[in-house]
C-alpha cells in the first residue's frame, strides 16, 4: 500500500509545476435517451442568457423551481465505468486506422497514449484535496499496456449518495433534489441547440417552459498534463460561446454554468463563496474552460443576477479576499499524487484510490491481484491489442 500525506502544505507551496494546456482531440454526446454517440457534436450546446430584469420590461423573476415535476432525470445510479470515454477513444483510433491504410498517417500515431486516462470528476477530487475536507472519495485503477485507468468506485459513490437521502431535510429548507434541480432549469434556461443566429424567435423565448432533460450531454476529451505524467481526461461542457474554432490549435471558448445562493455581504458567506469557487476553478481548469457563468438565486430559487467569471482570474480572486486555498499549492499536490500513482499501480490487478472526509492523505492499495477489473471492457482491450500488434508488425518489417 502506498499512502500519500498532504499535513504539511507548505511543500506543496511556491510557483506551480509545468502544465501542458488540454487541448480537445475528439469528443463525443449522450443523446436524450442517454446512448452513447462517439465523435458527435449532437448535445453541444450554444451559451445565449435568459433575459430577465430587463430595463423597461415588467416580466416577472424567473422561478427555477419551474416544471420540476416534469424533469426527466438521468439514472445516476447506472455504472457507466469508463465505458463511453474508452468507446470514443476506440472509434477516433479506427478512424486513425484507416488512414493509415490510405497511407496518410503512421500505425504509431494512432494509439492514444498517455500515462492516465480518467474523468475530468477523479482529477477535480485529486485536485481539490488539500483544501476540500468534505471531499470524500473512492476510485478504482488498473494499469494495461502502460496506462493507468481510472474511475469512480460506484459502490462507495452509491453509498454515500443513501446517506445523503436519508438525512431530513432541515424545517423551512430546501430538499436536495430541489436544488439540485435549479442548476439543470438554469443551463436549459441559458443555453440554445445552435447557434443564435440559426435559431427562431420560438427556440429562443420558450426555453423557460422547456421540459429539463439531464440526459443530454456533451464531453470533450482533451490531452494534458500536470508534471511529469500525461493525461487523458473528458469531462461534460456545458455550452460554447459562439462557435468553436475550426483549427484544433486555438482556445475553444467553452462557457461553464453554476448557480449559487445570492450574496448578503456577511464574511461567513464570502468564505463559503470562496470555498466553492475552488471546485468552480478545478472542474474548468481541467479541461480548459475559460468562462463561468454564476445564476446568483434567492433562498427559494428565483434567479436574481448572472455573474461572469474568468477560470484564470479566480486563484488571484482568492488570494486578494480570504485566501481559503491556493492554485499553485492544488497543481503541485496533484502533480506530486500522480508521481506515486505512476510508481504504484503496475502491472495486472486493480488498486483503489481512497480519501477519507477530513484526512489528509490519499491511500493507494491493491484489491485484485489479477485482471482489469470491470474498468476495461474487453472489446477496448482486443482493439488495444491488435494496434499493438501492428505496431511490433511495422517495427518488424521496417
Amino acid at each position: 500500500m502506498a499512502t500519500f500525506d498532504f499535513h504539511q502544505l507548505d511543500r506543496f507551496s511556491g510557483s506551480s509545476t509545468s502544465i501542458r494546456r488540454p487541448r480537445e482531440f475528439t469528443y463525443f454526446s449522450f443523446d436524450e435517451k442517454h446512448e452513447l454517440r462517439p465523435l458527435s457534436t449532437e448535445s453541444l450546446s450554444y451559451y445565449h442568457p435568459p433575459v430577465f430584469n430587463a430595463p423597461g420590461t415588467h416580466a416577472p423573476p424567473i422561478d427555477l423551481s419551474a416544471g420540476f415535476d416534469t424533469f426527466v432525470q438521468r439514472d445516476d445510479g447506472i455504472d457507466e465505468h469508463l465505458d463511453a470515454l474508452l468507446d470514443t477513444l476506440q472509434a477516433h483510433e479506427e478512424q486513425l486506422l484507416q488512414s493509415v491504410q490510405e497511407d496518410d498517417t503512421k500505425i504509431g500515431d494512432v494509439r492514444t497514449q498517455a500515462d492516465v486516462i480518467t474523468w475530468r470528476g477523479m482529477m477535480t477530487k485529486i485536485l481539490t484535496a488539500a483544501f476540500d475536507i468534505f471531499n470524500e472519495f473512492e476510485m478504482n485503477a488498473t494499469c494495461f499496456q502502460g496506462t493507468i485507468f481510472v474511475e469512480e468506485n460506484n459502490a462507495a459513490k452509491a453509498a454515500r449518495r443513501t446517506a445523503q437521502n436519508t438525512q431530513n431535510t432541515p424545517r423551512g429548507g430546501v430538499p436536495q433534489e430541489m436544488m439540485q434541480y435549479w442548476g439543470y432549469k438554469f443551463e436549459t434556461l441559458s443555453v440554445l441547440p445552435k447557434p443564435w443566429a440559426e435559431c427562431t424567435r420560438h427556440e429562443i423565448e420558450a426555453r423557460e417552459v422547456q421540459t429539463v432533460n439531464n440526459n443530454a450531454q456533451f464531453c470533450s476529451i482533451v490531452r494534458t498534463g500536470i508534471g511529469a505524467t500525461s493525461l487523458i481526461i473528458a469531462g461534460e461542457v456545458d455550452a460554447v460561446l459562439g462557435e468553436k474554432p475550426d483549427s484544433p490549435d486555438d482556445p475553444i471558448p467553452w462557457v461553464e454554468l453554476k448557480t449559487s445562493a445570492e450574496q448578503t455581504g456577511h464574511p461567513r458567506e464570502a468564505v463559503k463563496f470562496e470555498r466553492k469557487l475552488l471546485n468552480y476553478w478545478a472542474q474548468s481548469f481541467l479541461l480548459a474552460v475559460p468562462t463561468i457563468m454564476v445564476g446568483f438565486r434567492t433562498p427559494d430559487g428565483f434567479l436574481t443576477r448572472i455573474q461572469e467569471l474568468s477560470t484564470q482570474r479566480i486563484p488571484s480572486m482568492v488570494k486578494q479576499g480570504s485566501r481559503t486555498w491556493d492554485g499553485n499549492v492544488c497543481i503541485n499536490l496533484t502533480g506530486a499524487f500522480l508521481e506515486i500513482l505512476k510508481r504504484t499501480v503496475v502491472g495486472g490487478g486493480v488498486w483503489r484510490i481512497s480519501r477519507k472526509q477530513g484526512e489528509k492523505r490519499i491511500e493507494v492499495f491493491k484489491v485484485e491481484d489479477a485482471g482489469t477489473g470491470n474498468i476495461i471492457r474487453p472489446s477496448f482491450k482486443a482493439h488495444r491489442e491488435k494496434l499493438r500488434a501492428l505496431e511490433i508488425a511495422a517495427a518488424l518489417g521496417s
